[in-house]
Order: structure tokens, then C-alpha cells, then sequence
């Protein structure tokens, strides 16, 4: 793997783990206006960009290369409302897919086809990201000022689980 993508690779790992982070402190800022459902499906967004991070690190390992490891920003933490948060949230996504189709394009680039392979998983996983977040985009648009469907949206959030993609991660 040439340096250039090895350090594309390292920043993404950087950019899964602020993702983890920016996620958390939606989870803490959604508990703390009462919508337990939504913490807790931003909490299992939050585990996911941490696995993802982890499998790119191992990634770069398998490669014989050295993960850079520069610092990881602080998320903001003050969101107004659900609909503002996940408005955020889908625009997140869609940064990160931005950052993966570039890596994907600089794999091509590079006829690194293990690592395109690789980078091609991230790549698909971004449609259902984006899918997920756009359905409660709308969805929130649709309830509106209506409390009582924003409880029930709330409850149907709750029962999202972390289903880790990578399950032989630590072994």
C-alpha cells in the first residue's frame, strides 16, 4: 500500500473515531431532553463508527503499514431539537461518504485492489447510513410540533441494536 492511502486510511480512522465522538454527545444531549430512544440509537451509532474505526486500523496493520494517530476533535454538544440533531446527523453521513469515495478513488488510482476491495464495504455500508438517517429526517419533518408522535418515534428508535459487523474484531 502506497504512503498516500495508508494516510488517507489513518485520517479515516481518525474521522470514524470524531464520528463515534460527535454521535456520543448527541446520545448525552438526546438523554438529557428526555428522548431515551434516540440516545440510545445515537449511542449504537456511536459503537458502530468505533468498530468501523477499529477494522480500518487493523486494516492498515494487515498492510505492514503504521497508523498515524493525530488528535480527535471535539464534537459540538448543544443541539436545540431531534429534528436540527438528526438533520446534523444526515449531513454527517454524507461527509463520510464523501471521505470514503475519495479513499475508494485513490485505491483505483493507485490499482491497490485489496485495499479498494477493502474500502468497497464502507463505500455500500454509507447508502444504509444515509437511508436510515433521511427516514428519520422525514420522519421528524412529518411529526413536527406534535410531542406525542415524537415519544412514539422515540420508542421506535429504542429497540435499534448494535449488531457489530466485524465480529472476530479481537481474536
Amino acid at each position: 500500500m502506497n504512503k498516500d492511502l495508508a494516510k488517507a486510511l489513518s485520517d479515516q480512522v481518525n474521522a470514524e473515531y470524531y464520528s463515534a465522538y460527535l454521535y456520543l454527545s448527541m446520545s448525552s444531549a438526546a438523554d438529557q431532553a428526555g428522548l431515551k430512544g434516540i440516545a440510545h440509537w445515537l449511542f449504537v451509532q456511536a459503537q458502530e463508527e468505533m468498530a468501523h474505526g477499529t477494522n480500518i486500523y487493523q486494516y492498515i496493520l494487515a498492510r505492514g503499514e503504521t497508523p498515524a494517530f493525530p488528535a480527535i476533535d471535539a464534537p459540538p454538544s448543544n443541539f436545540s431539537d431531534a429534528k436540527k440533531l438528526f438533520d446534523e446527523v444526515l449531513a454527517h453521513e454524507q461527509l463520510v461518504t464523501g471521505r470514503l469515495n475519495k479513499i475508494a478513488t485513490m485505491a483505483m488510482q493507485a490499482h491497490d485492489h485489496s485495499c479498494y476491495q477493502f474500502i468497497l464495504w464502507y463505500v455500500n455500508e454509507q447508502v444504509e447510513e444515509e437511508e436510515s438517517a433521511t427516514d428519520i429526517v422525514n420522519k421528524l419533518a412529518m411529526i413536527g410540533d406534535n410531542k406525542g408522535l415524537l415519544l412514539n418515534l422515540d420508542k421506535e428508535l429504542a429497540a435499534r441494536t448494535f449488531v457489530n459487523p466485524f465480529p472476530n474484531m479481537f481474536q
